[in-house]
């Protein structure tokens, strides 16, 4: 499985759309997850990109998290506005592990406040979702063709351009 750090390494355009749109939206994405009878669930999230990591996490006991418990596969979509994808669009998917290490949540906790001024500080984060990255890919519209870049574990990042 793949780290955020590691994706930046090897898919170098797609993290660098994710990481703008990501920032443009107030890092709203949309998370799809399998729900207990096998159907999709889409929810907004606000996953954080923090020491090296892809982090999912939120409040405790809502369904998203009861479904990345059950089964941890998942789809990270970057919030979408403008119908023409004019600065770019990207998703990333794989699975998630729970991490408890009270530690990396207080330190997470101290940078969130600092960035947003948003104190979770002495909280205890559980569910705390580390996302290991086996696909990702991203779009961009310009000058009359689409781009749709695209990495898988084992591959180089590729571009499929669309006219």
């Amino acid at each position: 499985m793949t780290s955020w750090h590691e994706l930046k390494e090897l898919a170098p355009r797609i993290t660098a759309i994710f990481e703008r749109r990501h920032a443009a939206t107030g890092n709203l994405c949309m998370l799809a997850t399998l729900r207990n009878d096998g159907f999709p669930r889409i929810s907004p999230l606000e996953p954080g990109l923090f020491e090296g990591e892809l982090w999912i996490g939120g409040m405790p006991g809502t369904t998203k998290f009861f479904d990345l418990a059950r089964d941890p596969r998942f789809s990270l979509h970057t919030a979408t506005v403008d119908t023409h994808v004019g600065d770019g669009d990207a998703k990333v998917w794989g699975t998630v592990h729970d991490v408890q290490d009270p530690e990396l949540h207080q330190r997470y906790a101290e940078d969130l406040f600092a960035r947003t001024g948003f104190d979770l500080r002495g909280q205890v984060f559980k569910p705390f979702y580390a996302a290991d990255i086996t696909g990702a890919s991203a779009v961009e519209v310009a000058d009359g063709h689409m781009d749709v870049t695209i990495w898988k574990a084992g591959e180089a990042e590729r571009v499929v351009r669309k006219h």
